[in-house]
C-alpha cells in the first residue's frame, strides 16, 4: 500500500507570488487570496487530527531520534509504513528559519507548537505584509525514496513547471490505508476536502498564474536556501517598490504644490483684475453707452458708403474712362476705349433695373447721361475709323486689330457702319485702279514682273495676264474685308463684303473692257478667239465664286467680253464655211480629201483641242461643242457632196468614204462627239454598200457571170426550162465557168482601182470581203438552178464541177 506525502511547495510559491504583487492588486483580490490560504490551513489542521495509529508513533520516534542525533528528519528516508510526512517552515522578518516538527506529538493527537501557531494565525489574522509563508509537502510512493516537489512554475515562463502541472492536472489517486490504520470511510469530511483541493485546477485561476509569473522573474533557483530567503527577498522587493513609489509621489507632490502656488497667485491676480474692472466699468458706464451708439451709427454710415460706392461703381464711369470716351480728335483709339464703350453699354442696359424700382428718377438721369456719352463715343469712333480707312490707299494694306474692333462697335449703329464701309470701298477702289494701271504700264517693283502691255502682241497671254491680276486683286480685297469685319456678328456680313468688293473692282472695268475689245476686234484668228472666249468664261466663273454675283459691274464686263469673243469666233467660222461653199474644189485624182477639207479639219482639231483644255464647267463646254460642230461639219458635208456630184458611182462613193473617214477620225479624239460620230458612221456605211455592190458587179462582169446571173434573176418558171434559153445552154455555161475558174485562181486581179484609193485599209478589206460574199451567193443560186432537174441540164456536174462551198473556200 502506497504512502502519501504532501509538500506545501506549491502553496509556498503561491503565497510568495501573492506578496510580490500585493502592491498592484486591489483589496478584493487580496481578500480572495487570504481566503485561499485559510482553506489550506484548515486542510493541514484536518491532517493533524487524522494522525492515529502506530505509523504516527513510529514517525514521532523517528523524529526524536533525529533530534537527539542533531540531524533533520528530511535527511533520512521515511521508514516503511509511514504515510504522511510534512515539514512546515515559517520565517519571521529576520534571516532565521525554524522548522516545525510533526503536527502532533506521538500519540497525543494534538497539534504541535508550529501547528498551533498556524491554527491560531488562521483564526486570528492573516500574515502581515512582507511575511513569507513556505510549506513543503512531500508525497512518496511505497518505498524508501523521498522526493520534494519543485516549484509550480519555472523562472520567467509564468506557467507551472512540469511536476506542478502534473500534480494539478492529474486527479488524485484513491488514498490507501496505511498499515495498521483503519480505512477512512467514503464520507470522511477530510477526504472530501482533500479531494476538492486536489481537484482544483490552478490553470483556470488567472490571479494565481499572474502571481506565479511575477514570482518566476526573480525566483530562478528552487533550492533550500532560496526557499528560506524567499520571504526576505519578497519583502526587500516590496520595500524597493514602495520606496520607488514614495520617491515618485514625492516629486508629484512637489509639482502639485508648485502648481497650487501658481494657481493661488493667478487666483489673487484675477480677483485683483476683476475688482479693477468693476471699478473702471462703474466709472466709464456713460462713455461706453455713447461709444456703443457711435459704433452703431458708424456701421450704418459704412454700410451706406458701401452701397453708394457699389452704386457708383455699377452705374457710373471712372474719370479715366470718361477721358477716354471724350478724347480729342487727334488722340488715337486704343483697346481701353472699347472697354470703356462696353462699360457704357452695360450701364445703359443695367439701368433698366432701376426703372422697375422706386429709383426711377435716378435711372432716367443715368440712362440719359449714358445715351449722350454713347453718341459722343460713337461719333468720335466713326471719325477715327473714317480717317483710318482713308489711309488704306496702298496696294497692300494691313488691317489693324483696333480697326476690326471699331467695326464691331459700329455695328450697333447701322448708318455709321454703312458709311464706314463706303469710305473703305472708295479708298480701296482708287488703290486697285492705280495698281491695275501700274501693272499694265510699269510692272512690279524693280521691273519684275514685266508690264502687261509688253505682251500685247500675244493676245491670249495679254488677256490672261490682265484677268489673272484682276482675280488676285479681287481675292485680296475680299480678304481685307473679311479681316476688318471678322468681329462683326450682325446678319448680312457676307452680302456687305460682296457689295464692297463689287464697288472696289468697278473702277477697273472700263480699262479692262477697252483693252479686251481691242484684242477681239483685231480678229487674231478663230482658234485664238475661241481660246480667249474660254478664258473669259473661266475667269467669270472663278471670280463669281469668290465674290458672288453681287460684283455685277465686273462680272457683267467679263460676260460682255466673253459673248463678244464668242460671237466673233462663230462669225469667223461662218465666214470660213461660206468661203468653202463659194468655191467648191473638185476631188483630187486620188479621190482623197481636198485641201479645203484638210484645212477646215485642222482648224476644227485646234478648236476642239483648246476646248478640251478649258477649265470651264462641263455643261457650258458641251453646249459650246455642239454649236461648234454644227457650224463646221454641216458646211463640210455639203461641200463634199457638191464636189462629188459630177463623179461616177464608184468614184463618188470612194471620195465620200475618204472624206467622211477623215472627219470621223478627227472627231474621235474628243469628247461630246458621240452623236456626230454615229451620224458619220451611218453615211460611211451607205457609201460602203455602194462600193461593195460595185465591186461584186465588177467581178461578175469580168468573170463572165454577169449576163448569166441577170438571165437567172429574170427567168420565170412559166417560160420553160432554163436550158432552152440561148445564153443559158450548156456550152455557154461551160465557157463562162472556164473564165470564172481563172478568177478563182487569182481573186485579187479583179479589184476596182477605186479600192486602192481608200485611206482606210480596214474599210478596203471590209469591201472585198462583203463583195466576195455576194459573188459566192450568186454562184450558189446558179449552181442550184443548174442542178435543178426542171431546168433539163444534162450532166450538170460536168458543167459546174465545183460546189458553192469549194468556191467559198477558194475565195476566202
Amino acid at each position: 500500500m502506497g504512502h502519501l506525502s504532501i509538500s506545501p511547495t506549491c502553496c509556498s510559491r503561491k503565497m510568495q507570488g501573492m506578496y510580490e504583487g500585493q502592491v498592484l492588486l486591489s483589496r478584493t483580490e487580496r481578500r480572495a487570496r487570504l481566503a485561499t490560504r485559510a482553506t489550506v490551513r484548515r486542510f493541514f489542521c484536518s491532517l493533524q487530527s487524522l494522525r492515529l495509529g502506530s505509523g504516527f508513533s513510529r514517525r514521532s520516534r523517528f523524529r526524536r531520534r533525529a533530534r537527539t542525533s542533531g540531524r533533520r528528519t528530511s535527511d533520512f528516508p521515511p521508514p516503511p509504513g509511514i504515510g504522511f510526512q510534512q515539514e512546515v517552515t515559517v520565517s519571521a522578518q529576520g534571516p532565521e528559519r525554524w522548522g516545525a516538527p510533526a503536527m502532533g506529538s506521538p500519540g497525543d493527537g494534538e497539534p504541535g507548537a508550529a501547528g498551533a501557531a498556524l491554527l491560531d494565525s488562521d483564526t486570528r489574522r492573516a500574515p502581515p505584509p512582507g511575511i513569507g509563508f513556505q510549506q513543503e509537502v512531500t508525497v512518496s510512493a511505497q518505498g524508501p525514496e523521498r522526493w520534494g516537489a519543485p516549484a509550480m512554475g519555472s523562472p520567467g515562463d509564468g506557467e507551472p513547471g512540469a511536476a506542478g502541472a502534473a500534480l494539478l492536472d492529474t486527479p488524485p489517486p484513491p488514498a490507501a490505508a496505511a498499515p495498521g490504520l483503519p480505512a477512512a470511510p467514503g464520507t470522511n469530511p477530510l477526504s472530501r476536502k482533500l479531494n476538492k483541493i486536489l481537484e482544483t485546477r490552478l490553470d483556470n485561476d488567472k490571479e494565481m498564474l499572474e502571481a506565479l509569473k511575477a514570482l518566476s522573474t526573480f525566483f530562478v533557483e528552487n533550492s533550500l536556501r532560496t526557499r528560506r530567503n524567499l520571504r526576505g527577498d519578497i519583502e526587500r522587493r516590496s520595500l524597493a517598490i514602495n520606496e520607488e513609489f514614495v520617491h515618485i509621489f514625492k516629486q508629484v507632490k512637489e509639482e502639485l504644490e508648485s502648481i497650487n502656488e501658481d494657481v493661488q497667485a493667478m487666483s489673487s491676480c484675477c480677483e485683483d483684475m476683476s475688482s479693477r474692472l468693476k471699478a473702471a466699468k462703474e466709472q466709464t458706464q456713460d462713455l461706453i453707452v455713447k461709444t456703443t451708439k457711435l459704433q452703431a451709427e458708424n456701421q450704418r454710415l459704412e454700410m451706406k458708403a458701401q452701397v453708394a460706392d457699389a452704386f457708383i461703381a455699377k452705374f457710373q464711369l471712372t474719370p479715366d474712362e470718361m477721358n477716354l470716351l471724350r478724347g480729342t480728335k487727334d488722340e488715337p483709339i486704343t483697346e481701353d476705349f472699347f472697354k470703356a464703350l462696353g462699360r457704357v453699354k452695360q450701364i445703359h442696359d443695367d439701368v433698366k433695373i432701376l426703372l422697375r424700382t422706386n429709383q426711377q428718377r435716378a435711372g432716367l438721369e443715368i440712362m440719359e447721361q449714358m445715351a449722350l456719352l454713347q453718341e459722343t463715343s460713337y461719333e468720335r469712333l466713326y471719325r477715327w475709323t473714317q480717317n483710318e480707312c482713308r489711309t488704306l490707299t496702298q496696294e497692300s494694306c494691313d488691317i489693324s486689330p483696333v480697326l476690326a474692333q471699331a467695326m464691331e462697335a459700329l455695328q450697333d449703329r447701322p448708318v455709321l457702319y454703312k458709311y464706314t464701309l463706303d469710305e473703305f470701298g472708295t479708298a480701296r477702289r482708287s488703290a486697285v485702279v492705280r495698281g491695275f494701271i501700274d501693272a499694265l504700264t510699269r510692272g512690279g517693283l524693280g521691273g519684275t514682273p514685266r508690264p502687261i502691255e509688253m505682251h500685247s502682241h500675244d493676245p491670249l497671254r495679254y488677256v490672261g495676264d490682265m484677268l489673272a491680276w484682276l482675280h488676285q486683286a479681287t481675292a485680296s480685297e475680299k480678304e481685307h474685308l473679311e479681316a476688318m469685319l471678322k468681329l462683326v456678328t450682325i446678319q448680312g456680313v457676307e452680302e456687305n463684303i460682296q457689295e464692297v468688293v463689287g464697288h472696289i473692282t468697278e473702277g477697273v472695268c472700263r480699262p479692262l473692257k477697252v483693252r479686251i475689245e481691242q484684242v477681239i476686234v483685231a480678229e487674231p484668228g478663230a482658234v485664238l478667239l475661241y481660246k480667249i472666249s474660254n478664258l473669259l468664261k473661266f475667269y467669270h466663273h472663278t471670280i463669281s465664286g469668290i465674290v458672288g454675283n453681287s460684283a455685277a459691274t465686273l462680272l457683267t464686263t467679263i460676260e460682255e467680253m466673253h459673248l463678244l469673243s464668242k460671237k466673233i469666233f462663230f462669225n469667223s467660222l461662218s465666214l470660213h464655211a461660206s468661203k468653202l461653199m463659194d468655191k467648191v474644189e473638185l476631188p483630187p485624182p486620188d479621190l482623197g480629201p481636198s485641201s479645203a477639207l484638210n484645212q477646215t479639219l485642222n482648224l476644227l482639231r485646234e478648236v476642239l483641242a483648246s476646248h478640251d483644255s478649258s477649265v470651264i464647267p462641263l455643261d457650258a463646254r458641251q453646249a459650246d461643242f455642239v454649236q461648234v460642230l454644227s457650224c463646221v461639219l454641216d458646211p463640210l458635208l455639203q461641200m463634199c457632196t457638191m464636189s462629188a456630184s459630177n463623179l461616177g458611182t464608184a468614184d463618188m462613193a470612194t471620195y465620200m468614204v475618204n472624206s467622211l473617214y477623215m472627219m470621223r477620225t478627227t472627231l474621235a479624239l474628243f469628247e461630246f462627239t458621240d452623236k456626230r460620230l454615229e451620224m458619220l458612221q451611218f453615211q460611211i456605211e451607205a457609201h460602203l454598200d455602194t462600193l461593195i455592190n460595185e465591186q461584186a458587179s465588177y467581178v461578175l462582169t469580168r468573170a463572165g457571170l454577169s449576163y448569166i446571173y441577170n438571165a437567172l434573176q429574170q427567168h420565170k418558171p412559166e417560160q420553160g426550162p432554163l436550158s432552152n434559153l440561148s445564153s443559158m445552154d450548156s456550152v455557154s455555161l461551160k465557157v463562162a465557168m472556164a473564165q470564172f475558174d481563172r478568177y478563182l485562181s487569182a481573186p485579187d486581179s479583179l479589184l476596182m482601182s477605186q479600192l486602192n484609193f481608200l485611206l482606210s485599209a480596214t474599210v478596203k478589206e471590209q469591201i472585198i470581203k462583203q463583195s466576195t460574199e455576194l459573188v459566192c451567193r450568186a454562184y450558189s443560186e446558179l449552181y442550184a438552178a443548174v442542178m435543178d432537174p426542171s431546168n433539163e441540164y444534162k450532166d450538170p456536174e460536168t458543167i459546174l464541177h465545183r460546189s458553192p462551198h469549194q468556191v467559198q473556200a477558194l475565195l476566202s
